[in-house]
């Protein structure tokens, strides 16, 4: 039998790294242009830690890879349950990483601002908490001079409500904005990984269901292989069987010309039949019948036929073969031209007390060899139908079947009366295309 693997197919690993590499290789490009068109500058340090977030990610997902193969042969609902609750806590993972690489990072951007003077000055800007969760921004150089103080008519300062004290200079140079809602500050931050891990575990999601579409790609390859080799072994049994078909009915007749020999008193003629029949057969049996044999080898197989068949008629049996050199070397089924010189021999020399020529011809036409095989004998009786279903006309039926199975439609095989007398057959195949040895693993 041929070796069917029946076992689950795998996602090879090189494309489970190349799938998690391009998707965060996507990531990492679509977050540093969105950072770049918010404003932010490709500064190394974030684009650094953002790179080290991707490259980490990648490395924790294909560790999850073995547990995803666990799936491979689940259903479809299980899979899918399995994943949305699996992918939680993978994107939470995820998501804190992220967290703990910025954790360093101040958020810092700049503007500038154009003074009624034309002076174009710049400064840094920057962006933090403090302990109640208020979002402070630093405005370095915009600190207002304070106002002068009132006076009375009399010169002397005015007395005034007592007013707070001026603020210091880190408070003069920053804007608070009060928080709607204030959150302490480690919630804050747990409310910053929550919200990273929906986006995680998206990315979780669309990974997982690129892996699926990935395996579900690999047993569709699967399918079609095991077909390919349950097609193989079909066609090559057809072949063997096919082939064994004809061995039989060469040896029934051969054996009945041998014991017509015998039975006449020709015992040298009969020696001489069982050596040449004893070389054709280590020839025929001494490889597997259903690989090619090249055509020159198949007509020396038919010349040791004829060599059989001139001992039941050596006045009788003539022939003539006439093959084109360039297609000696041209692939063809073993023994493909025996049963079409059996019948010229059965129907044309046996059936005759006349000399009768079979020929074997051999040419190429465009990318087809063709072979023909004729006699001038005196062809079919009136009413006669070659081939028939049983019988004698196995021989051209098992000739058709072979190349069917062998080319399909790339080969033909035609047969018919000739006009000025005898019987021609005429197998058009591939010359190009050389048929594997299906049987080979077999």
């Amino acid at each position: 039998m041929a070796n069917v693997s029946l076992t689950t197919p795998r996602v090879p690993a090189r494309l489970v790294l190349l799938s998690l590499a391009a998707l965060w290789a996507c990531y990492f490009i679509v977050a540093s242009l969105r950072g770049l068109v918010m404003g932010f500058d490709l500064d190394w340090s974030f684009l650094s830690r953002r790179l080290t977030i991707c490259i980490l990610s990648m490395l924790i997902m294909a560790a999850v890879w073995p547990l995803l193969q666990l799936l491979d042969r689940k259903s479809g609902g299980m899979r899918l349950g399995v994943v949305l609750v699996g992918a939680l806590p993978l994107a939470l993972l995820l998501s804190v990483i992220n967290d703990v690489i910025f954790a360093d990072i101040e958020m810092n951007g700049s503007y500038d601002e154009e003074q009624d003077a034309g002076a174009l000055k710049a400064g840094n800007v920057r962006i933090s908490h403090d302990e109640a969760g208020n979002i402070l921004v630093d405005l370095p150089n915009a600190v207002p001079a304070p106002p002068a103080p009132p006076r009375s008519v009399d010169g002397d300062p005015a007395a005034a409500p007592s007013e707070p004290a001026p603020p210091s200079s880190s408070e003069r140079s920053g804007i608070t904005i009060h928080a709607g809602k204030v959150l302490d500050r480690g919630l804050q931050r747990w409310a910053n990984v929550v919200d990273t891990a929906f986006g995680r575990y998206f990315l979780v999601l669309a990974w997982v269901a690129l892996y699926f579409a990935l395996a579900k790609a690999e047993e569709a390859r699967a399918a079609e292989r095991r077909e390919g080799e349950y097609r193989r072994a079909a066609e090559a049994a057809e072949l063997r069987s096919l082939r064994y078909q004809v061995n039989p009915h060469f040896l029934f007749n051969t054996l009945n010309s041998l014991s017509a020999l015998v039975m006449t008193g020709r015992q040298d003629d009969a020696e001489e039949m069982i050596q040449t029949l004893s070389t054709f057969y280590r020839r025929t049996l001494s490889g597997d019948p259903t690989n090619d044999l090249s055509l020159v080898d198949e007509i020396e197989l038919q010349r040791l036929y004829f060599a059989i068949e001139a001992v039941r008629f050596p006045n009788r049996l003539l022939t003539h073969i006439d093959v084109d050199d360039a297609v000696l070397d041209a692939k063809v089924p073993g023994m493909i031209l025996q049963p079409l010189v059996e019948n010229s021999v059965k129907y044309a020399v046996a059936a005759t007390q006349a000399s009768v020529t079979i020929s074997i011809e051999a040419r190429r036409e465009g990318g087809q060899l063709v072979i023909a095989v004729h006699d001038d004998g005196p062809g079919m009786r009136q009413g006669e139908v070659r081939p028939k279903p049983q019988g004698i006309g196995i021989g051209l039926v098992n000739v058709r079947d072979r190349l069917k199975a062998r080319y399909g439609d790339a080969a033909t095989i035609a047969y018919g009366k000739q006009p000025n007398g005898g019987f021609a057959t005429i197998l058009r195949m591939p010359l190009d295309c050389q048929p594997t040895e299906i049987a080979r693993n077999v």
